[in-house]
């Protein structure tokens, strides 16, 4: 019974907490993900013009790290994670993906799906569908702690 006491005091007073957080990121999540945004939008499967595959490597690095689409172009990421550590690829404008990596820094253990985004261990293979609304530059990131801070950036240069 003692060691019982302890135990929910503890999770009594976690629980609020880990609630705050997962509400924290998923709000953060959607963050200029399901309505028109300076990204895009997320897109809709039959309106798929092309498919892009996308390797993500222990290197820090996506290939490719450059993309060229069409203004109002909807493209399927097919993401391969070929590395031995989780990697992620999140869309969104250079903006968004730097603050959102420095929230996960300071939320490391943290984990939060949404369209923009995909999150794989290693040897997954997942797959984002975006509609590339204006002419530009929208960036894509993996937003792990420390990837992002490593170089594991790339772009899509919208025409």
């Amino acid at each position: 019974m003692k060691t019982i006491k302890p135990l929910l005091l503890a999770v009594g007073i976690m629980t609020p907490m880990l609630a705050l957080a997962a509400g924290s990121m998923d709000s953060h999540a959607s963050h200029g993900t399901t309505a028109k945004s300076a990204a895009g939008q997320p897109g809709k499967p039959a309106k798929v013009s092309r498919t892009v595959k996308v390797a993500m490597a222990d290197t820090m690095r996506f290939t490719p790290d450059s993309i060229t689409v069409k203004r109002g172009e909807t493209v399927r990421f097919v993401v391969r994670n070929v590395g031995k550590l989780e990697h992620e690829m999140v869309i969104g404008t250079a903006s968004e993906l730097k603050e959102h990596a420095q929230m996960m820094r300071s939320m490391a253990a943290a984990r939060h799906a949404g369209p923009n985004q995909v999150t794989l261990a290693p040897g997954q293979q997942g797959e984002l569908i975006w509609q590339f609304d204006g002419p530009g530059t929208v960036d894509f990131a993996c937003l792990v702690p420390d990837h992002f801070d490593a170089g594991m950036v790339g772009k899509v240069v919208v025409k």
